[in-house]
């Protein structure tokens, strides 16, 4: 068994959501062979507590304004060291840096497979439209300016 096609595309819209808010070191591992109660464990990290919170709700923003979905439990808020999202198939962890490091869950998790966010193709996409504006945007060199 592997992750649900809908549990991949949650965790790559949350990735997206949470590198938008500048998470660091974020990974997704496929814990559906192991855990009956979720497809994917998404990882992410943030420097102080109220970037972990900021990137926390994005991550829910995100996902209820795109697909309608709504955490089913959160734990963590009030402190904002590590705040957990359980969307169901997909569950998030958002992690101080230090809180991270202590706990290690990828150590705990080192047999799942990793799954790809989609990150690297986004930024790519972001930078090839972002050029393509840029191009829009610049006088023909035969119009002479006004």
């Amino acid at each position: 068994m592997t992750a649900s096609e809908n549990a991949i595309a949650l965790t790559k819209a949350a990735a997206l959501a949470a590198d938008e808010r500048q998470a660091t070191e974020q990974i997704g591992l496929d814990v559906s062979e192991t855990l009956p109660y979720a497809d994917v464990f998404l990882v992410a990290s943030g420097r102080n507590e109220r970037m972990v919170l900021s990137i926390a709700e994005e991550i829910e923003d995100k996902l209820r304004e795109d697909f309608g979905v709504k955490s089913l439990r959160k734990e963590g808020t009030e402190l904002g060291r590590w705040v957990l999202l359980d969307f169901g198939d997909l569950v998030v962890h958002v992690f101080h840096e230090e809180e991270r490091e202590y706990y290690s869950l990828e150590r705990l998790w080192r047999d799942a497979p990793v799954v790809p966010l989609g990150l690297a193709e986004a930024a790519e996409a972001a930078a090839a439209s972002a050029s393509e504006a840029e191009v829009d945007d610049e006088p023909d060199a035969d119009q002479a300016p006004e």
